[in-house]
């Protein structure tokens, strides 16, 4: 379908219903010469919840307008969440997770042909990788780092130094899925600022952000799937 459409009808698409878009202006430049690359992540911490939803129909979207689309499983990133995934069942997460976003996507009829579905750990091992974490870690601040994953990673009294690594390899992932943009929740905002600020001094192009709104919690905070009354599972079991 997004051979057929103009870049602004394409912008439309992939920018609709979204809380905020950081970089539209490099978004209508790729646009303007060929299909824009997108990826999504999930940490593959707990059961899916019904908020996946959202997401999914954005996905729907990119798909309409001819985006390459990319979902990651973020097996190593469930990992250094203070271990929301411990690592004995990282493998076991992801073939779980993999099987419930497939059915979602599918009864939104979503094609999975169209898309390319990678985990972590399959580049995040890698001595490129590796090493573009050391040299990452010696640019970030400890402030900027815990800032940046305040949403996101799990706070407690006596943090690990796992969760301030977490926000620097979801912002090395987009240089290394060779992606335009990344795609999230409006929680992820201070990750992606933490990725156009530091990418680009290693080197990096500065990619842009695609942010949906938040789900709000039957708990009053966001939906999240390491939080069991936080959230509605997809299955009951």
């Amino acid at each position: 379908m997004g051979e057929q459409l103009s870049p602004d009808e394409k912008l439309h698409l992939i920018t609709r219903n979204l809380q905020e878009v950081l970089g539209e202006e490099k978004i209508k430049q790729v646009l303007a010469e060929r299909e824009l690359k997108v990826y999504w992540g999930t940490a593959t911490t707990g059961k899916p919840h019904v908020a996946y939803f959202v997401p999914m129909s954005k996905i729907a979207d990119f798909l309409k307008a001819g985006c390459e689309v990319t979902i990651l499983f973020a097996d190593l990133h469930a990992f250094l969440d203070n271990m929301k995934a411990p690592w004995e069942l990282l493998e076991l997460r992801v073939q779980y997770y993999e099987q419930v976003i497939k059915a979602m996507l599918e009864s939104i009829g979503v094609p999975l042909d169209k898309l390319k579905f990678i985990k972590g750990t399959d580049f995040q091992l890698s001595r490129e990788y590796t090493l573009d974490v050391y040299r990452l870690s010696s640019m970030v601040t400890e402030h900027d780092a815990k800032k940046a994953g305040a949403e996101v990673v799990k706070q407690v009294d006596h943090p690990l130094l796992s969760g301030l690594l977490y926000p620097g390899l979801q912002a090395l992932d987009e240089e290394y899925l060779k992606v335009d943009a990344q795609f999230g929740g409006v929680d992820q905002r201070k990750i992606f600022t933490l990725a156009e600020k530091y990418l680009p001094s290693l080197g990096y192009a500065k990619r842009s952000h695609l942010m949906n709104p938040m789900v709000p919690g039957l708990t009053g905070a966001k939906m999240s799937s390491s939080e069991e009354e936080s959230k509605i599972d997809l299955l009951m079991f």
